[in-house]
């Protein structure tokens, strides 16, 4: 029996994604491509579940991360459920420091939300015919996951100390805070966090913070 072609398939998708205007440009692209197709909406990571079961859902784009929590949690709840549904991560998320991680947690594939539009297309479509997506980025990376498996956890690259004040920061603490309680000098901790930076290729403590919460809250 030959296959149906991509526009006359009748596939069950759910959009799961804090930002409603992230989720109605997913359902342009994915409507134009396979017109048939039946699109559910969530806002809530704690829905996802549920509605795989109860809609019967073959497909999801799911966000990283929501206002009520992480979706990695998430993922192996949702393939419990369905053990058949493939699950594109859609992301504004760094692709170098994260895909792995979700990849790993048994997602089919890892979008970043940075892409064009064209691009986005093309790995939706992709996506759909395949069963998974993944970018050249995320191809190197599981290639070089193999010969360094600490790869998937960024945190490694840390040592103990910058560790430590890493989780001090993404607690709220403070340069001369994180100074006194491990009595050591304020311009050492500056040196310390630009290392933690550098080594994570971030930018600010707000990208510490998910780094943390992400791959050590966990």
């Amino acid at each position: 029996m030959t296959e149906l072609p991509i526009e006359n398939k009748k596939i069950v998708f759910l959009l799961a994604d804090d930002h409603s205007i992230v989720r109605q440009g997913m359902e342009i692209i994915i409507s134009d491509l396979v017109p048939d197709a039946t699109i559910y909406h969530t806002s809530s990571l704690q829905q996802i579940a549920e509605m795989v079961e109860s809609k019967g859902i073959e497909m999801a784009v799911i966000d990283a991360h929501f206002p009520d929590g992480n979706s990695l949690s998430i993922i192996s709840q949702v393939k419990s459920v369905n053990p058949d549904i493939k699950i594109l991560i859609f992301t504004g998320l760094e692709e170098e420091l994260y895909a792995l991680k979700f990849i790993k947690a048994g997602a089919n594939g890892y979008l970043s939300k940075l892409s064009e539009e064209e691009e986005v297309r093309e790995a939706v479509l992709h996506f759909i015919q395949k069963g998974e997506y993944f970018s050249t980025v995320s191809r190197d990376l599981m290639v070089q996951l193999i010969h360094n498996p600490d790869l998937i956890n960024p945190l490694s690259r840390l040592t103990k100390r910058e560790l430590q004040i890493a989780e001090m920061y993404a607690d709220g603490y403070g340069n001369l805070e994180i100074a006194n309680h491990l009595d050591i000098k304020q311009n050492t901790v500056s040196t310390i966090k630009k290392n933690i930076f550098d080594k994570l290729k971030i930018e600010n403590l707000v990208e510490l913070i998910e780094l943390i919460k992400t791959h050590h809250k966990m």
